[in-house]
């Protein structure tokens, strides 16, 4: 048997902070023998530095996951077609720097973790489901992981039954809000519609509640700033879920929120 942990978004430093903290006894209290974060907004809320994508992989994860922020600082851009253990959307079209998937070696088995974008009520990019078809050549025995970041709740689950029995764990990101409908589908993936997020619980998706609520009662775009932390992190999570997968046939047993 095997455990596989997956997080939610990591929302700017108070969320790097809570993790730092935090997922190292999580990774230990369930034996977690691969980690996934999704880190698009750990920097001030919006994509990926250097030194944020550093302090994810230093706090215990294996690969970090991203969604459509993942652009938003461009120096960025160099570590993203460097660094093998961050990945972008898969179904970006054309030269997107960086990779969508990676096949990695641990506890003994073959990992692929796939990261994907959805199309409802976001920017129409490539088809998802047609971008996992095009992975090839896909080991046997190898547990593949998906972090598909989209907006609508039916198109994740639509993908989530498409990859039933070929993918062992199918995680949704983006909307900050952790679902509570984890469950084992017909063919044994493991599927929850969102991870949730980790950061700030007293927060609107992580973000000041003030400004959030200028935003929309005035429907000005003003800038979105993190919450800030309370007294001692109190009011912080880290939220997502950890899956049981067994090694030989790659079928999810069980899986539980955490946070």
């Amino acid at each position: 048997m095997l455990n596989v942990m997956m997080i939610g978004d990591v929302v700017g430093d108070p969320g790097l902070a809570v993790l730092e903290q935090r997922l190292p006894g999580l990774v230990r209290e369930h034996g977690a023998d691969f980690v996934v974060v999704n880190g698009e907004n750990a920097a001030d809320g919006f994509g990926l530095t250097k030194e944020t994508l550093d302090r994810i992989l230093a706090a215990g994860a294996d690969v970090v996951t991203s969604g459509n922020h993942v652009w938003e600082k461009r120096d960025f851009w160099p570590v993203l077609a460097a660094e093998r253990r961050v990945l972008r959307p898969a179904n970006y079209p054309g030269e997107a720097p960086g990779a969508g998937w990676l096949s990695v070696q641990k506890a003994e088995v073959t990992w692929l973790v796939l990261n994907l974008q959805g199309r409802e009520y976001m920017t129409p990019i490539d088809c998802p489901f047609k971008s996992f078809d095009n992975i090839t050549n896909i080991p046997t025995n190898t547990i593949v992981l998906v972090d598909f970041h989209a907006e609508s709740t039916r198109e994740k689950e639509a993908l989530a039954y498409y990859l039933d029995g070929r993918v062992s764990l199918l995680a949704g990101t983006h909307t900050h809000v952790q679902t509570a409908d984890e469950r084992i589908l017909p063919g044994g993936t493991a599927y929850i519609t969102d991870l949730g997020m980790t950061g700030i619980n007293d927060s609107i998706i992580g973000m000041d509640p003030k400004i959030c609520l200028d935003r929309a009662r005035n429907q000005v775009l003003y800038r979105m700033e993190c919450a800030k932390a309370g007294p001692n992190g109190a009011d912080s999570a880290v939220q997502g879920v950890i899956a049981e997968i067994d090694r030989e046939s790659g079928r999810a047993l069980s899986i539980k929120r955490i946070g």
